[in-house]
């Protein structure tokens, strides 16, 4: 048995484990599925390209207010709150059901932006509770699993939405989707998990959301991971945004971009296998330093005009792109303190995932203004910039404890 086999075998083992990546399949599977649906519902309903292009804004925004709502995970226990937020979702979803012309249009994005809002408390609450109920041990195996469960949804959901979609109508990917919450929300009831219930809060709301930010800060593990994962998540949207001048340069209609999306799927599976020994044999910085170069000789590589070499760039790219995020969730996950992790990690999701958004839109306008080749070579060397210093040893923890806290705080 292969090392990888055996750390996932390991980790199918944990029940707290496999019950939670049940719950990641299921709730992913209507995620992904309602992702795609919605765009197309509103184009539908409208013929407008904007009003669709809406729907993943309305998903996305709420993320920028990730320390704020990452709060809330650390006030209450995270095993009701997950089943909570499903169980809202679900509700929610339910009055999707009425929208059947352009002016209930409302009721959608209003939904969806609740739905985001919620992804984010419920992204952080789960972090914070599988800190607690999977064995350290097998963190960054069970991270990597998760990845795989996650991309591996992303492949087989959004066509099985799209059918659904194409014969029953929107309300029907609407009814899939609250469907999986309430099965994901008896998932999370089955977890055997002892929680301590919060100590009283102390200081003001913004204070307490502070404190994630500037415990990522003031870590001198923890804030290259994150400033890196940043760096290449805007690196990799502004190249996204490239992807159809790249796919003009090969001679290839748009649709071909499904292609390359599907390929880039298959690496970022593979990569979720094989990351828990990887982190235990090369360790966070050199783990993530290893995705942040190959995703750069992946970028580097889109300016090359043949499909071989475009094919190969987008596997390495889905194998080199979940790296860093996997290693820096890991790592947030072993070295925060309970009663700041919700907080921390919704702090270091805004600003690994942020940066993707503005680098679409970075990406959007450079496109139309310069040759998409040159900026695609800018990007590989500023990719290889951001791993070089992860290659490096992290400062002492004796000079980072000289400092006072106040001084590392960014709020």
């Amino acid at each position: 048995m292969t090392t990888s086999t055996w750390a996932v075998a390991r980790v199918l083992r944990d029940r707290n484990a496999g019950l939670y990546l049940a719950g990641v399949v299921v709730s992913g599977f209507g995620t992904s599925a309602l992702w795609l649906a919605s765009g197309v519902w509103v184009k539908e309903l409208t013929g407008s390209d904007g009003l669709a292009a809406l729907c993943l804004l309305a998903m996305w925004t709420p993320a920028l207010a990730g320390p704020l709502l990452g709060t809330l995970a650390d006030r209450v226990r995270r095993k009701p709150l997950l089943i909570g937020t499903n169980l809202l979702l679900a509700a929610l979803l339910l009055t999707l059901l009425t929208v059947d012309s352009p002016s209930r249009l409302w009721l959608l994005y209003t939904v969806l932006f609740v739905y985001g809002a919620a992804g984010v408390v419920h992204d952080a609450a789960e972090s914070a509770l599988v800190a607690a109920a999977v064995d350290r041990s097998l963190l960054g195996d069970f991270n990597g699993l998760r990845m795989t469960a996650t991309e591996g949804m992303k492949l087989v959901a959004p066509l099985a939405g799209a059918g659904l979609f194409a014969a029953y109508g929107g309300p029907s990917v609407a009814l899939l989707d609250a469907v999986t919450f309430v099965l994901a929300t008896g998932v999370y009831a089955l977890l055997r998990v002892h929680e301590e219930p919060p100590a009283p809060p102390v200081g003001g709301w913004w204070a307490r959301t502070a404190e994630g930010a500037g415990h990522l800060w003031s870590h001198t593990r923890l804030r290259p991971l994150v400033l890196a994962g940043g760096a290449m998540m805007f690196c990799a949207g502004l190249a996204g945004a490239l992807l159809y001048a790249v796919i003009d340069g090969l001679g290839r209609a748009p649709a071909y971009a499904g292609v390359l999306y599907a390929v880039q799927g298959v690496g970022s599976v593979a990569v979720g296998l094989v990351s828990g020994p990887a982190l235990r044999r090369l360790g966070e910085r050199r783990f993530a330093a290893f995705g942040i170069a190959l995703t750069g000789v992946a970028v580097a590589a889109r300016a090359v005009p043949a499909d071989p070499v475009a094919l190969a760039s987008g596997l390495a790219s889905g194998i080199g792109l979940p790296c860093v995020l996997i290693a820096a969730l890991t790592a947030v996950q072993r070295e925060t303190p309970d009663a700041l992790l919700g907080r921390t990690a919704a702090t270091a999701n805004t600003l690994m995932f942020t940066p993707n958004v503005l680098g679409l839109a970075a990406g959007a306008t450079l496109v139309e203004l310069v040759d998409y080749r040159p900026v695609l070579l800018a990007l590989a060397a500023v990719l290889a910039a951001t791993a070089a210093p992860l290659l490096q040893s992290p400062a002492s923890a004796e000079r980072t404890a000289s400092r006072s806290p106040s001084d590392a705080n960014p709020a």
